[in-house]
């Protein structure tokens, strides 16, 4: 995803400023009364030097990172990450500390030119021309600032990890949605390549090419709409149960589901991805109808309050059941720990079963 660098306001850039100089001035003022015994060109840049790890010092203190967000945010309009990289806030806060309170001072040292000024009325352009030339170097410092903290959060952590997980859910919704289309389709494809060998069903083999055709058509909306997820940026949304008569229709797939109105949406997602899965795996790996069960029950227990989905999709085994686990199943399994739930695996007497349980 590309983000369109904007400059921030001049004045909240001069602001910014101001705010680091501020908080870096009671301890600058002590440094001042340490190292400036006399007014020199070298005592003023030992001060300067001074105060490069003072502002690494202040900017360790509690409060001043917090402070830092919220400049950042609302002067430099930055995005900063909830759990931001402390190392990262801290480098961030002591530029803008050290930075800050150089020019501000900068501004300070004008200021006998202006009282000059007023008691002499003259080298009114001279003095004009510097203090504008402070502010425009002011402003410029915050819009390099606002481009450095957005470079540098850019590559916090948090957010790489933040963005890993979005892209690997991204890719678990596109394994699952185009896998189930492309099982359904080969499912159908087959039925229909059965029937139309043989004149009385005719009828049958329409149907599984229509609903071929239909999937077909859908799996490619799907994609559309994963693909524009991946440009971008946002976050892929599974549908909800809601859409769960709408995954079996027209296959071989025995239903039954409570009803789901009052299931939460993050749960409903959740199951409902967990089934579109189960119901791929049945029909690449299973034969016959497959059943798939949807109760919604209160859990049991005198301190537990609450409801619990629990989602049974089951189905005859072919040959032999799958080895190990592929990336449907550690799909499965990973979307159920993410709703706080459970994911179990298991063949019985030639029966394939998976069984996930949501908190509701």
């Amino acid at each position: 995803m590309t983000v369109r660098w904007k400059p921030c306001k001049p004045w909240k850039a001069v602001l910014y400023q101001l705010l680091g100089a501020a908080l870096l001035t009671p301890v600058a003022a002590v440094l001042a009364v340490a190292l400036v015994t006399e007014v020199s060109l070298a005592r003023v840049l030992l001060l300067w030097a001074a105060c490069l790890p003072a502002s690494a010092l202040v900017a360790c203190l509690p409060l001043v990172p917090r402070l830092e967000v919220i400049a950042l945010s609302e002067l430099l309009g930055v995005a900063v990450p909830e759990r931001a990289d402390p190392v990262y806030l801290r480098v961030l806060t002591a530029l803008h500390l050290f930075v800050g309170a150089t020019l501000s001072a900068g501004v300070l040292a004008l200021a006998p030119a202006f009282t000059r000024w007023q008691a002499a009325q003259g080298d009114l352009a001279q003095v004009s021309v510097m203090g504008v030339a402070v502010l425009a170097v002011m402003v410029l410092a915050g819009a390099g600032q606002q481009r450095v903290a957005r470079r540098l959060l850019r590559s916090d952590p948090s957010l790489v990890i933040e963005e890993l997980g979005r892209r690997q859910s991204l890719a678990l919704e596109l394994h699952d949605s185009v896998g189930h289309a492309l099982s359904v389709v080969l499912v159908q494809a087959m039925a229909a390549q059965a029937a139309l060998g043989r004149p009385e069903t005719a009828p049958v083999a329409e149907r599984a090419l229509g609903h071929l055709v239909g999937t077909a058509r859908g799996a490619q909306q799907e994609l559309d709409v994963l693909l524009r997820v991946l440009d971008e940026g946002s976050t892929a949304q599974a549908p909800t149960l809601a859409a769960l008569g709408a995954l079996v229709h027209g296959l071989d797939v025995e239903c039954r589901a409570d009803p789901v109105d009052r299931v939460p949406e993050a749960a409903s997602r959740a199951a409902y991805a967990i089934a579109r899965e189960a119901v791929t795996n049945a029909l690449k790996h299973g034969r016959g109808r497959v059943r798939v069960d949807l109760a919604v029950r209160h859990r049991a227990g005198p301190e537990v309050t609450g409801k619990k989905v629990v989602l049974v999709v089951e189905n005859e085994v072919a040959g032999s059941a799958p080895p190990g686990e592929g990336r449907g199943l550690v799909g499965m399994r990973m979307r159920a720990r993410l709703a706080g739930g459970a994911f179990e695996r298991e063949e019985v007497d030639g029966t394939w079963r998976v069984t996930a349980t949501l908190p509701a």
